[in-house]
């Protein structure tokens, strides 16, 4: 009996302890700014992929809620923070949308299965993406209103770095689902 309860324990703490990684993982990824045409990169939703493929998406729920929580808090993990505001005020403005959809995109990508068809898993991962952003513009339209070209604001600037994020994920699903056999 207590073996099991020692177990359970032990378990618990290595999912804090990789919902923690994968939380850091995230507000470094939303600092580093990649040059890219037309707007700059960032990893995030990248990382949002792996933390669902990695991590599957029960974790991965926690790790990107957590994140998410942080910075609701006001710790500077969002992309645009500190400069442009901390906590629940930044986490409320335009792109709260769009990191709701990582709530969704973790657990598409997380749920699915990925075989050796990289066109299956690409789209299954383009579909776990549009996730963020069908969210993104919903929020941002209700935000800023519709009579806006809301998919040029808040799609098309984005769409040629999502496509090489998600190239990226798709071919390196196999090293990513490695992940899973430390957790």
């Amino acid at each position: 009996m207590e073996l099991v309860k020692s177990l359970k324990q032990s378990k618990l703490i290595k999912y804090v302890l990789f919902a923690l990684l994968g939380s850091i993982a995230l507000a470094i990824s939303s600092k580093i700014k990649i040059p890219f045409y037309p707007v700059p990169m960032t990893m995030q939703t990248f990382v949002v992929l792996v933390i669902g493929i990695g991590f599957g998406w029960k974790l991965g729920l926690a790790t990107v809620s957590l994140y998410l929580f942080e910075g609701i808090i006001g710790l500077p993990v969002f992309s645009g923070t500190p400069e442009k505001g901390i906590g629940l005020v930044y986490f409320t403005g335009p792109t709260m949308g769009y990191l709701l959809g990582f709530l969704g995109a973790v657990v598409i990508s997380g749920k699915f299965i990925y075989g050796s068809n990289l066109i299956k898993n690409f789209l299954k991962l383009l579909l776990a993406t549009s996730f963020i952003y069908f969210l993104g513009m919903v929020w941002l339209g209700s935000l800023i209103g519709w009579e806006k070209p809301i998919f040029q604001l808040g799609a098309q600037p984005f769409l040629l770095a999502e496509l090489f994020k998600i190239l990226i994920a798709t071919f390196t699903i196999d090293q990513i689902r490695k992940i899973k056999k430390l957790i």
